[in-house]
């Protein structure tokens, strides 16, 4: 059978939970997989396109694909105190942003379907990379930055200043974990071949978290200006119990995500289960 294409970010969260089924450590089903390293965003962009059999994406984005692709129950980011930070060079009020220039690190992430939920004001958004955005915040090109991944944990000494943590005024709004990212997969596969993809991806997160070191090497391949405790940071972060299994209380998190998005008009509405 020929290759699946398997998108993923050279974040760690998703080296780490992804090296086992990659390299084989798992039982994969028959199935084998040629893997696609890119940013969130990218990723975000070529399963709009339809092009990619399996794909992490932005919980975001899912909303613009579920009739063509269905959700996985394991590989989510998907969590509590995780959520994408606002900042600034100066400690400024989120309210007085309107009419301002905010850095985002994608039209289609959840990061900023999180803003635009929280304040409908705010439309300047200039797109970059995730890894650009602190420093387009301190060149003055944008008067806020939202980050997301390892910025969160190095932020600080680049004399940045919270303004929001859109994780905690979420969980505050809805009591719910803060879905950030999912992986999904063609329904033009099939029923059979998306439940062998997500059996394999199960036990490859199970493998990767009983395993915390094998991982290492690849990890850092693809976080080369990453120190190891800023790694080892992210995974505790980002790999939790819903990595495994998004469960009942994700799955609401998730539906309520979606509708909040479909209410303000963000993304179309839908009928589509989440699930093949």
């Amino acid at each position: 059978m020929t290759p699946l294409t398997l998108g993923f970010s050279p974040c760690p969260n998703d080296t780490f939970m992804f090296y086992p089924l990659v390299h084989g450590l798992v039982d994969t089903g028959g199935l084998s997989y040629r893997e696609r390293l890119e940013d969130v965003e990218t990723l975000n962009q070529l399963a709009l396109k339809g092009e990619l059999d399996v794909t992490k994406v932005s919980y975001a984005a899912l909303g613009h694909i579920r009739d063509e692709y269905a959700l996985l129950r394991s590989g989510s980011a998907l969590g509590r105190g995780c959520g994408p930070l606002l900042v600034a060079a100066e400690n400024l009020d989120p309210s007085d942003l309107a009419g301002k220039t905010i850095a985002v690190p994608g039209r289609h992430t959840t990061a900023l379907l999180l803003l635009r939920l929280l304040d409908p004001r705010l439309t300047s958004f200039l797109v970059m990379p995730f890894n650009e955005i602190m420093d387009a915040v301190l060149s003055g090109r944008a008067d806020a930055g939202l980050i997301i991944h390892e910025s969160r944990f190095t932020y600080q000494g680049f004399g940045l200043h919270k303004l929001l943590d859109l994780g905690e005024w979420w969980e505050g709004e809805t009591g719910l974990p803060i879905p950030l990212g999912g992986i999904v997969a063609r329904r033009s596969l099939g029923a059979a071949t998306i439940a062998a993809i997500e059996r394999a991806l199960r036990a490859g997160v199970e493998y990767a978290r009983s395993h915390p070191d094998e991982a290492a090497r690849y990890i850092c391949e693809h976080a080369q200006e990453m120190s190891a405790e800023v790694c080892a940071a992210h995974i505790g972060l980002y790999v939790n119990d819903f990595s495994q299994d998004i469960g009942e209380e994700g799955v609401r998190a998730i539906h309520c995500l979606l509708e909040r998005a479909e209410r303000a008009g963000i993304i179309p509405a839908s009928r589509t289960p989440l699930f093949m």
